[in-house]
């Protein structure tokens, strides 16, 4: 069960297709797996299409857009979907075994693959990571931002836990060194608008090689 979710300005604009491919395949991965989300955006969906049928018709008000989103996140839960049988689009990006993917080595505990290349006429840096069961990743803060899908694993921080299909958003004010739960090296899919920071004596004295 998923705990940290899109907010509902990401949510809105992921329902009217303004979100650059690879947020967009984020949220799409959350939402696989997230029943209360796909029914925000079921109904966000539908509520675009009224909208679009009485644009001519009538002025809508900004605080209409407000009044809808407390209405929606006052609404409990739906119980949890069937399973969907098919292929999620990660796996039809790169296949089904994660861990056999080309990782690269990065840190002792931190290995790295850049699926940039994936996203031609992106500007974001679209990157795997892979924390090993029980590691630590170095502390760091962020130049920009970072959004993070866990697709295998969990990790903790200074922000709490966070189990597989879990969403995270992070800016430049955020700093964190997250750990790997023991048990599945914890491997998760960020898009990043910069690159990170490290902080700390060590860390600093590596922020020349870190992209």
């Amino acid at each position: 069960m998923t705990h940290h979710h899109p907010d509902s300005l990401m949510l809105m604009e992921y329902s009217a297709g303004n979100l650059s491919e690879p947020h967009a395949l984020c949220v799409r991965l959350h939402l696989d797996k997230c029943a209360h989300c796909r029914s925000r955006v079921d109904t966000l969906d539908s509520l675009g299409a009224v909208m679009m049928e009485q644009q001519s018709q009538v002025a809508v008000e900004a605080s209409t857009f407000d009044s809808i989103l407390a209405r929606i996140d006052s609404e409990p839960a739906p119980e949890p979907a069937t399973p969907r049988m098919h292929r999620s689009p990660l796996s039809k990006l790169l296949g089904d075994d994660l861990n056999g993917l080309p990782w690269k080595r990065q840190l002792k505990d931190v290995s790295v693959l850049d699926i940039s290349d994936r996203f031609p006429c992106q500007q974001d840096r679209v990157v795997l990571q892979k924390l090993c069961a029980g590691g630590r990743a170095p502390a760091h803060t962020h130049r920009g931002d970072e959004t993070t899908i866990v697709l295998q694993g969990a990790f903790s921080d200074n922000k709490g836990v966070f189990n597989q299909w879990d969403f995270v958003v992070l800016g430049q004010d955020d700093e964190h060194k997250p750990v790997a739960l023991e048990g599945d090296d914890c491997i998760t899919l960020s898009v990043l608008s910069a690159p990170l920071k490290l902080t700390g004596t060590f860390g600093r004295l590596l922020n020349p090689f870190i992209r």
